[in-house]
């Protein structure tokens, strides 16, 4: 275990206490240990919160360190004195810890209302290993133990973000539906520029595109109370994770949940949002959509109703602000498909102008499947469009390709990243393309990004929007060499590599003879 003086400032603090906490796991599904650390991790944060303020207020008044409403100001969830920290760690060895920490939490959500159904509270299941609990509990216990608020903050949501990748790529698959991977995330975020305004996620799995959301105004100089947070999702134990995963950020938000989805029951029908950040589930065939034939939202024509991929990004469309902007990652099939009437969607949004800029992915990026995927960059307004209080340039009868398929380095022997250099790359052409102030001039670059027009979309391609079809070849670098001169050094290459070729035979034949192997 790192010493506390770490905690803040080594990057490899958080893989560090995931290797301790994953030990302890033993035998435990990590789908289930999952939210066991995650419980724990959010409950040191909302204690550490408290008992910081309340030592402030016990400085100023007694009688304020009491009252509720103090805390409540603050955006403090309200503590009480079984559900600190201080007592469970005080109780971490107990046989009936598990019960300490299942009355803790039911404590914390019945004097907070924002949390009512969110915490686990399942500690004192005979399963679960209370001598595991205590040690977690010690483990935890060391996390910005008894630094300032800001900086508590920091690293305990840090840590969550951390774990909650790490749950996602232990669990593979299932894992991946509630975890959007960071280096993508950070593209959206990085493209979109969230900096004031609604933000909304119709399918915000644990949260991740809000969190990034709140980091980018948080470190170019906004202020994040200019951004209001909205989402929905249908799986209940994903939305806890994602209530949870804000709280510890200290984002206020308005998620909801409902197992019917955001395509059944908008619970948010009159939204319309300045900024849209989406990773759906990829080609849903089973989402209800024969029941939704004659929907208000279908502008550009009704949905196949063997997949969902043209049910959200029209959904997303209806959503957005007149000035507004969407970032949505698809399945890189979404760009050419002709199956089921998608073509035509497709064709009928491109032609209202809508679609501002395409980009593909590398593959290997998701934990949830080797599908290879795309980002979809939306805009109402491409005749003017807000960034910044700065007016952008009319982009209307043109789109953006960019083809990132190359970018990205593994990490792993299945997963790939994107570098920060990559992320910046790709936002600062789109920047540039759109016309933003200080974003600097846009040329097309062979092999990476094309602003192509309409009129090439529709009558050369038919409307397919692989940016591979319109980027080209990459240039290789000039290096003064004139073809005869390549021929004759490769030529003469190919001579000594022959001849050594002919040695090495000649050599392994006399040693077969020598081994009475020969002729």
């Amino acid at each position: 275990m790192p010493k506390n003086d770490k905690n803040s400032a080594n990057l490899g603090f958080e893989a560090e206490l995931f290797k301790a906490a994953d030990k302890l796991r033993g035998n435990m599904e990590p789908s289930d240990y999952k939210h066991v650390a995650l419980g724990l991790i959010f409950l040191k944060y909302i204690s550490d919160a408290f008992e910081a303020r309340h030592a402030e207020l016990l400085k100023e008044d007694a009688a304020a360190a009491e009252d509720k409403d103090e805390y409540l100001a603050d955006n403090i969830f309200w503590v009480p004195k079984e559900a600190r920290w201080s007592y469970l760690r005080a109780n971490a060895k107990q046989s009936s810890i598990g019960t300490m920490i299942d009355d803790a939490m039911r404590a914390i959500e019945k004097e907070n209302e924002s949390l009512k159904g969110v915490l686990p509270k399942d500690y004192s299941r005979p399963a679960l290993n209370k001598v595991m609990l205590g040690e977690l509990i010690d483990l935890i216990s060391g996390i910005a133990l008894n630094e300032r608020k800001e900086k508590s903050k920091d690293v305990l949501g840090r840590v969550y973000e951390y774990f909650l990748g790490q749950f996602a790529g232990a669990e593979g698959k299932r894992g991946g539906e509630f975890y959007t991977p960071r280096s993508v995330v950070r593209t959206l975020v990085e493209m979109l520029e969230p900096y004031n305004g609604r933000v909304y996620d119709p399918c915000c799995g644990s949260g991740g595109m809000f969190v990034q959301s709140e980091k980018f105004v948080a470190e170019h100089g906004g202020r994040i109370s200019d951004i209001a947070i909205y989402g929905q999702e249908s799986n209940y134990t994903t939305w806890r994770l994602a209530k949870m995963n804000l709280a510890v950020r200290g984002i206020d938000s308005n998620i909801k949940w409902n197992n019917e989805g955001s395509f059944h029951k908008d619970e948010l029908r009159d939204l319309k949002a300045d900024y849209i950040l989406a990773n759906p589930p990829f080609n849903i065939s089973d989402w209800g959509g024969d029941r939704l034939r004659e929907d208000v939202r279908w502008v550009y024509g009704a949905p196949p109703v063997g997949n969902a991929n043209y049910a959200w990004l029209q959904h997303i469309v209806h959503h957005l602000a007149p000035h507004g902007f969407a970032g949505v990652v698809l399945a890189n099939g979404s760009m050419s498909t002709q199956q089921s009437g998608e073509g035509e969607i497709r064709k009928a949004m491109i032609e209202a102008n809508v679609v501002d800029c395409m980009v593909a992915l590398p593959g290997q990026l998701f934990y949830s499947t080797q599908i290879p995927a795309c980002l979809w960059i939306l805009s109402k307004d491409r005749n003017n469009g807000l960034v910044k209080n700065s007016k952008l340039r009319d982009r209307r009868g043109e789109v953006l390709f960019i083809d990132a398929r190359k970018m990205g380095m593994l990490v792993d022997r299945t997963r790939r990243e994107l570098k920060d250099d990559e992320v910046s790359r790709i936002a600062s052409v789109y920047h540039a393309w759109r016309g933003e102030l200080d974003a600097g001039e846009y040329g097309d670059v062979a092999g990476f990004c094309k602003s192509a027009a309409i009129e090439e979309i529709r009558s050369n391609h038919g409307y397919v929007l692989t940016p591979g079809r319109y980027v080209g070849a990459e240039v290789e670098e000039d290096d003064d060499e004139t073809f005869n001169e390549k021929m004759r050094r490769l030529s003469a290459q190919l001579r000594d590599q022959l001849e050594e070729s002919a040695r090495l035979d000649l050599e392994i034949l006399e040693h077969l003879t020598v081994l009475g192997f020969g002729r």
